[in-house]
């Protein structure tokens, strides 16, 4: 089992006092390089995506308009909280190209799996705006290329950020050759404000967004069902040839911006389902793409487990442990999710 790590930092990405900082990565690769993990590894360097590959889920427009306001030495990008700093155009590119590459060497098979460790973060960035932290969709660039590049027909991309990837959902709304399938909290107020289950696409997409909305403090339990009732009926009807996976680590429950419920060990358990399968759909391939997640203990832990899965290892790191709260059950809201979906 060869599984590859591309990492790209973006270290001059930063503002100071912003949750998506590199502080976030700071914390990942020491805990990375005090794992041991790193010798088991396979390593990509990145090269920075194209113009033409970003052109595949992005205006013209919005890519000039990031390069732009790079140049100028950078600022807000939105009347949120997406910024940008006179590196940002150059670090998303290599964002996104590291994405691109880790897909390149699965579909060659130089690697089974892989886990691009990036920032700036990918999955609200719209087909022609930024948003949500995010500048390009690394997601969704690397989607195109396996199918531009190395003709996948069938890619479901499981979102499992806390927050609904709004920009996935927009860049292939009208498409069926992608499967979206967001799995997030959906409260009022809470960010994006979209992700409801009547959002299911359109025209040739109909049918092929499926959005599982959910409740605060559903934790492990209905996380587990979600995956075990909904996603995996789901791809088995869609059978995908190449399965990404926009890895958010705020769903825990210790995450400052969130309430989700999750712990280390229900995240472990979620990725442990997602490699069943790619194994059984996908021959195996599936690119982990880093989102979210902003406690930095949390983060760290959270994706020494997905390594540890990806290589096979028979270990679960938790030392937090699950959330004193009772969990929501979610029994009525699959029920529902179900007959909406036609999945039984």
């Amino acid at each position: 089992m060869t599984t590859v790590l591309a990492l790209a930092p973006a270290a001059s990405h930063t503002k100071a006092g912003h949750p998506e900082s590199f502080q976030r990565m700071k914390a990942l690769t020491a805990a990375l390089e005090q794992s041991g993990l790193l010798a088991d590894l396979s390593f990509l360097q990145p090269e920075p995506a194209t113009v033409e590959q970003l052109r595949r889920v992005h205006t013209v427009d919005l890519i000039e308009f990031v390069r732009h306001k790079s140049n100028l030495g950078g600022g807000l990008l939105d009347q949120g909280d997406t910024y940008a700093t006179g590196e940002t155009y150059n670090l998303a590119l290599m964002a996104a190209g590291a994405c691109t590459g880790v897909v390149d060497q699965i579909m060659t098979g130089v690697a089974d799996n892989g886990f691009a460790l990036i920032r700036p973060p990918g999955h609200h960035a719209e087909t022609d705006r930024v948003s949500g932290f995010c500048i390009f969709n690394n997601a969704a660039a690397a989607a195109r290329q396996a199918q531009v590049v190395h003709g996948v027909k069938r890619v479901a991309i499981i979102d499992y950020d806390v927050h609904h990837g709004n920009g996935t959902q927009d860049i292939f709304f009208e498409d069926d050759s992608v499967l979206f399938a967001s799995v997030h909290l959906f409260a009022p107020y809470f960010y994006p404000g979209i992700g409801g289950m009547y959002e299911i696409g359109t025209g040739r997409g109909r049918g092929f967004t499926f959005n599982v909305p959910l409740p605060p403090y559903v934790g492990d339990i209905g996380y587990r069902r979600v995956f075990d009732e909904l996603i995996g009926p789901r791809l088995e009807r869609f059978e995908p040839e190449f399965l990404i996976v926009s890895a958010g680590f705020d769903a825990h429950w210790q995450d400052p911006l969130a309430m989700a419920g999750l712990s280390l060990r229900g995240y472990a358990d979620i990725t442990r389902k997602l490699l069943n399968y790619a194994d059984r759909f996908c021959n195996g391939r599936i690119l982990f793409v880093l989102e979210g997640g902003y406690q930095h203990d949390v983060l760290s832990h959270g994706v020494l487990n997905v390594f540890h899965a990806l290589l096979g290892h028979d270990i679960i790191l938790d030392p937090l442990g699950p959330m004193m709260q009772s969990e929501h059950d979610i029994s009525d809201l699959i029920k529902r999710l179900e007959k909406h979906y036609l999945l039984k």
